[in-house]
């Protein structure tokens, strides 16, 4: 063996290849598995871990929706209440005060205050940290919002969360209270605080631990100290994830953790809670699984490499003796016979060599004749396919141009025939002028020998009649036009409704005072398509449609989208069905092979639809077809809105 300067090159040993083969797609593989393997097992567990926290999120949930309906039921309480709506009205703070502390003793409240009519603060009541109970003094001096006021206006309630000093979630709901007379007397605003009590109730409750995340990044409760130190930059990083990525990980100094992020609503706000659980257990798990996979692994590449090293010494030397008589055989076209030296597989092979070298020395000579045969058939078949699909597509031209003809035969003829009119009509109307102009007291004589209302009448008919004729004789034309866009020799988005109704509107000749079209067109997206190929299929499945009638007879028409899936862009679904007189399955299973024909001789090619098959193959659609003999046939088209790259 020389390269390209002559120069002999080394030969390399086949055991070295054979090792480096070995560690190529024997233990590479096998410890990419390994490890690919180890890191599902681990995205698994944190999977389960995240659903079961998610799970539990949703109970915080309900625990939340909980206290809102609390917050509802207290509030159809106090609305009821006569004697807090009089107080109310006469801004009896003291009176309000004391029912407030009454209630709230009750309820789940944290604060409770009230707001007469002009959203001044009337009565405020609050637990302190030790849960005393406590009136706010600084009454009649806190107005409510104005925003919250416009709010309470239009709606009669309003739930807001708020933050206070960043210790705490306040689950506040303002509510709106109206006498029975439909006067508004006053507001309510029932507040619930979530903070380091209310984590330590989940954690004991759920055996979890949690920490309490504004809708900014920022955590403002936690059961642990150390949660509370995490940086607002991770926790958006985590909020910018969707839902099933919000799985992540917190180390302490004692243990590491996982947490999802859960959202809650309240009313018009949101906020979040993070529930977690150590890993602990599990990475002690994930590290028996790893000691486990990385032994089974090692004991199978020790048995691997003992395998290699015997097999290349078993078989390396009657191969190479193989490979040196292959050598020879590549460098000649003529015979080769190599010597029968043992009885084992190898020689079994050289028998198997000496065989395949003389079919292989005859075929030759056989392929050589055949080779010059074939090309001559293929320059043949090639012509005789030309011709065929050129007299198929002259086949449909004519049936097409026969269908215009009639259709612009009908407005040029009754065209023609007014202008017989308008010039019997023209002459009249110079003769009265002339006469007018001559002996204008014999003008009232002359326009009722000339019938000059009738004229007045008829002419403008006429003229709008010509008129109507050649705006349909436009009509034809331009949708001829449209039809062949000989233009678009490129892709282009077309809409399917406007190419069926062009084609409907060719074909009109053969459809006319016959056939009943019904249209069912749904909002369909545009497709990009070779617009002319398109034009044909659709051309030779409605010409096929209006042939099967014979008399009159129906077809129906419709058109729908399908959306996009995972794996399949978004495609547009045509349906044409005829009342004609149907297939049978014997029909139905050769109608897309070439050639094949229910027409009588000179009637059609039998390439129509072989050649609509193949057009919507290329543009990645599908074509089916179901009928029914004496009954009538149906094709449906589906054509993706975008086709198939190559």
């Amino acid at each position: 063996m020389t390269d390209s300067k002559g120069k002999a090159k080394p030969f390399r040993s086949l055991r070295s290849i054979l090792v480096i083969w070995f560690f190529l797609f024997s233990i590479i593989p096998l410890a990419f598995v390994a490890w690919y393997s180890l890191l599902k097992f681990e995205k698994a567990i944190n999977n389960e871990l995240a659903q079961r926290l998610s799970g539990n999120g949703r109970e915080i949930e309900v625990m939340i929706s909980d206290y809102f309906t609390q917050f509802m039921l207290s509030r159809d309480g106090y609305v009821r209440n006569p004697h807090l709506i009089y107080n109310l009205s006469v801004s009896d703070s003291t009176a309000i005060r004391e029912m407030s502390m009454a209630w709230i003793e009750k309820g789940i409240a944290t604060s409770l205050s009230f707001y007469d009519r002009d959203g001044r603060l009337v009565s405020s009541v609050f637990k302190d940290y030790k849960n005393v109970i406590r009136s706010f003094t600084q009454v009649g001096k806190i107005l409510l919002n104005e925003k919250y006021l416009n709010h309470l206006k239009e709606k009669p309630n309003l739930g807001l969360a708020d933050y206070p000093e960043g210790k705490k979630v306040s689950l506040i709901l303002f509510s709106k209270i109206v006498s029975n007379s439909g006067k508004v007397v006053g507001y309510v605003e029932q507040t619930l605080d979530l903070k380091d009590p209310f984590l330590m109730k989940v954690k004991n409750r759920l055996k979890l631990e949690a920490f309490l995340v504004r809708d900014t990044g920022q955590v403002i409760a936690a059961t642990q100290k150390e949660f509370k130190s995490i940086p607002k930059d991770y926790i958006n990083s985590i909020l910018k994830a969707t839902e099933s990525e919000r799985f992540f990980e917190v180390s302490t100094p004692v243990q590491p953790y996982g947490f999802v992020l859960y959202p809650i609503t309240w009313d018009r706000s949101n906020f979040y809670v993070a529930l977690g659980t150590t890993k602990k257990e599990a990475q002690a798990v994930l590290k028996n699984v790893n000691i486990a996979f990385l032994t089974v692994i090692s004991v199978v590449i020790l048995f691997l490499i003992v395998t290699i090293l015997v097999s290349a010494d078993w078989f390396l030397k009657p191969i190479h003796e193989l490979i040196q008589s292959l050598k020879s055989f590549e460098k000649t076209e003529s015979l080769v016979q190599l010597p029968v030296k043992n009885n084992t597989e190898i020689g079994q092979l050289t028998v198997a060599f000496n065989e395949m070298s003389l079919k292989i020395f005859q075929t030759r000579n056989d392929l050589k004749k055949k080779f010059k045969e074939l090309e001559l058939s293929n320059s043949e078949l090639k012509e005789a396919q030309t011709k065929l699909v050129h007299s198929a597509k002259m086949t449909s031209l004519g049936q097409l141009v026969a269908g215009v003809a009639h259709e612009l035969n009908n407005p040029i003829g009754f065209i023609y025939s007014n202008t017989t009119y308008l010039r019997e009509y023209t002459e009249k109307l110079f003769t009265l002028i002339e006469e007018a102009e001559k002996n204008p007291s014999e003008i009232q004589q002359l326009k009722k020998r000339l019938d000059y209302e009738f004229i007045k009448t008829d002419l403008p008919r006429l003229i709008k009649s010509c008129q109507e004729g050649a705006q349909r004789t436009k009509d034809i034309v331009l949708g001829l036009r449209n039809f062949s866009r000989l233009e678009e020799a490129q892709l282009k988005e077309i809409d399917l409704r406007e190419s069926l109704d062009t084609t409907l509107e060719l074909l009109q000749g053969e459809i006319k005072n016959r056939i009943q079209i019904t249209k069912q067109y749904e909002p369909i997206p545009k497709v990009l398509c070779f617009a002319s190929q398109i034009n044909q299929v659709l051309m030779n499945i409605l010409s096929n449609a209006v042939q099967a009638i014979n008399g009159t007879g129906q077809i129906w028409i419709s058109t729908l989208p399908i959306k996009a899936s995972n794996d399949r862009s978004g495609r547009v679904q045509i349906s044409i069905q005829d009342s004609g007189a149907g297939m049978d399955s014997e029909v139905l299973e050769k109608i897309f092979e070439p050639f094949f024909t229910t027409k009588g001789i000179g009637q059609g090619t039998g390439l129509g639809l072989s050649i609509s098959y193949g057009i919507i193959q290329n543009h990645g659609g599908e074509i089916q077809v179901r009928s029914q003999k004496g009954i009538g046939t149906e094709f449906t088209l589906i054509i993706p809105v975008h086709p198939l790259k190559k």
